[in-house]
């Protein structure tokens, strides 16, 4: 094989994954590469750093090279591809619906979504904004801003989207406290009946938080009866694998 074709091929598959995780299987088909050549050329790139492995999924992603060269990119679009990883996890641990979001003004601006199995999916809000009073990433991101941010979004007026959307200022502010000190929250049919959500912060180096990781399912099984703690703590474990990506650093035991 040349050096040209080998660039490539190498190419080819980074190309791939930039969509997201895929198996070898999945690569080929999708590159229409012979399944032994994508291997080699993964092992090579792996070993460069382009290319992280997640031996529990069994998925390979892009790796802390490719996230180092695309620092030039838009934040949004690093945090993506470095999260994704985490939010393919999160749907394998929850079976539900998984998001990310970034605030934009007093809205929430979704990112991405990876959707689970069931045969009732929730919609799909990647490229939309939703105010932040009535969704768990808004109540999240504004909990954490700077308060500046914060005092101006309390200076209100909020939208009642259902019947269970909290409008009144103190409570709103209260909230916020709240889940400061939890460190996640839950909403439940605040945003549209029928829709529950959990989000936890994701924090960049610097001790800022940038965005939040949620998981929404619809509210007749999710959560599970018993089951809302356990899944905030799930949440709450995928922020922190993202904002470790964002420092540099590896957890044993989770997505590359």
């Amino acid at each position: 094989m040349s050096t040209v074709q080998s660039v490539e091929r190498a190419f080819s598959v980074l190309q791939c994954l930039a969509g997201g995780p895929a198996g070898v299987s999945e690569i080929a088909e999708r590159t229409a590469l012979p399944k032994s050549t994508v291997s080699r050329l993964l092992g090579t790139l792996v070993e460069l750093g382009a290319v992280e492995q997640s031996e529990a999924l069994g998925v390979y992603g892009l790796g802390e090279l490719m996230i180092e060269l695309s620092a030039s990119a838009s934040p949004g679009r690093n945090l993506v591809s470095l999260a994704r990883p985490h939010l393919v996890e999160l749907v394998e641990q929850i079976d539900e619906a998984a998001g990310l979001g970034v605030l934009d003004g007093h809205k929430v601006y979704y990112l991405d979504q990876v959707d689970g199995d069931h045969e009732v999916q929730v919609r799909d809000w990647t490229g939309e904004s939703v105010d932040a009073h009535v969704v768990s990433s808004g109540l999240v991101l504004m909990a954490y801003a700077p308060n500046d941010v914060r005092a101006d979004f309390l200076s209100g007026p909020f939208e009642a989207w259902t019947d269970n959307s909290v409008t009144d200022r103190a409570l709103v502010a209260h909230r916020l406290d709240e889940i400061k000190r939890a460190g996640f929250a839950w909403v439940y049919e605040e945003m549209s009946e029928g829709l529950n959500s959990v989000a936890a912060p994701i924090v960049n180096p610097a001790g800022m938080v940038i965005g939040a990781v949620h998981a929404h399912g619809p509210s007749y099984r999710f959560p599970a009866p018993g089951a809302a703690a356990s899944v905030a703590a799930s949440v709450v474990e995928a922020a922190q694998r993202v904002s470790d990506r964002l420092a540099g650093r590896h957890r044993p035991g989770s997505s590359s």
